[in-house]
């Protein structure tokens, strides 16, 4: 196991340009692309029987490790809760219908968290599968990126991921805070601390449990989400293996105000008072609110926002729609994903979607679609897709990869 004490760029006039171009940001979420090269770094990793063979501590060592690995996708996993909400169940207490929800969004029925599991066991379970399929061993990861913005710790989940998967290694394990968009920045992290930091094999996991943070008696959101996991196993490869090809990142905070779930007071606390000490200590205590959406604009920001993103990942990664083997978007709303797929003119058969059995599961979406796909035999190895998360930030981000 490689242990990754940071890289710099070597000259570049000594190393073999790639055709992966790193996205600028900017206020605006679009910008001009500078060409940099890909995978190439020196970097402080020394493996573990080379330390022995020489006799140095990585403190000591004179000699900084070129890292040229690429990365590939070699394992997937899901799970979600037992419990299933129908359409005709929100429309028990909700003035909806099941024709009028699914006319709208696509979505018919969601899986909800109840008191039989919580959301740190159905990652753990996506987790577990992921390896399986990837026949790794938990003691060979050595990086965990959680992605979730509901963790069941304020300050982070991925490290209790960490132990109940029972890493004797102790892996970094840490969140990434990205709502919709973070599988996509997971994906993009790993392959960086693959390629510039010697690490061989990362856990990138979505999973969020925004049932926890919807107004159930609001049906313009209640109708929209559910709750589900999902994880990928990335593993470091010989780099003309590598299966992440290109990718394109943007956030703009303007649009925040779009959807949001933001901290509140709490109102009961007046009672407690200050005791005539200091005005305005000790501070609420706060929670936060329920989740807060103008479907209309964040509609509008999709179809035009996503298209363009995954337009620069396949003009990053040299490749054209027609390369790509399958459309795979956060699955927020049909209408969404049939708009995005006809400005790219990619038909429905290219198009992965499972939005109407599961609803918006925020960043479990992505890879709780990808591995339902690998396993009924839809994506096969080889296959080249394009991912698109798009969401609350507002972020958005496009990558390009090969299954297998």
């Amino acid at each position: 196991m490689a242990n990754a004490y940071g890289f710099v760029s070597p000259p570049l006039t000594s190393l073999r340009q790639r055709n992966l171009h790193f996205s600028g940001f900017c206020r605006s979420g679009y910008c001009q692309f500078q060409k940099l090269p890909r995978r190439l770094f020196l970097c402080r990793a020394v493996e573990s029987e080379e330390k022995l063979a020489s006799g140095v501590t990585p403190s000591q060592s004179p000699v900084p490790r070129l890292v040229t690995n690429g990365c590939k996708l070699v394992g997937s996993g899901s799970a979600v809760p037992n419990l299933l909400i129908s359409n005709d169940d929100l429309a028990k207490f909700v003035e909806t219908s099941d024709e009028w929800i699914s006319a709208r969004t696509g979505i018919r029925n969601r899986r909800v968290l109840s008191g039989e599991d919580g959301l740190m066991s159905l990652a753990v379970e996506a987790a577990k599968r992921a390896l399986q399929m990837a026949q790794v061993d938990a003691n060979d990861v050595d990086l965990i990126l959680l992605c979730t913005s509901t963790p069941e710790d304020l300050f982070g989940s991925a490290p209790q991921i960490q132990r109940a998967l029972g890493c004797k290694q102790t892996p970094l394990a840490y969140d990434i805070t990205a709502a919709c968009s973070g599988f996509v920045l997971g994906l993009v992290s790993a392959a960086c601390h693959i390629r510039g930091g010697g690490f061989q094999n990362v856990l990138v996991i979505g999973a969020d449990a925004l049932s926890r943070y919807v107004d159930w008696t609001d049906r313009g959101t209640c109708i929209l989400f559910g709750d589900a996991a999902g994880a990928v196993l990335v593993q470091a490869c010989d780099g003309s293996e590598d299966g992440l090809f290109g990718f394109d990142l943007h956030s703009d905070g303007d649009g925040q105000k779009h959807l949001n779930a933001v901290i509140t007071d709490n109102e009961m606390d007046h009672v407690v008072g200050s005791n005539g000490s200091v005005v305005g200590f000790p501070p609420r205590r706060s929670s936060y609110s329920c989740i807060q959406m103008n479907g209309a604009e964040v509609f509008r920001f999709a179809v035009r926002c996503v298209p363009q993103s995954i337009e620069s990942a396949l003009a990053n990664a040299g490749l054209t729609g027609a390369n790509i083997d399958w459309l795979l978007l956060h699955q927020a709303n049909q209408r969404i994903i049939d708009a995005v797929a006809a400005r790219l003119e990619i038909p429905a058969e290219r198009v992965i979607s499972n939005l109407a059995n599961y609803g918006n599961t925020s960043a479990a979406s992505i890879p709780l679609a990808l591995d339902e796909a690998v396993r009924n035999g839809k994506v096969q190895s080889g296959h080249k897709i394009a991912i698109a998360g798009f969401g609350a930030g507002l972020t958005w981000g496009s990558t390009i990869v090969r299954w297998g």
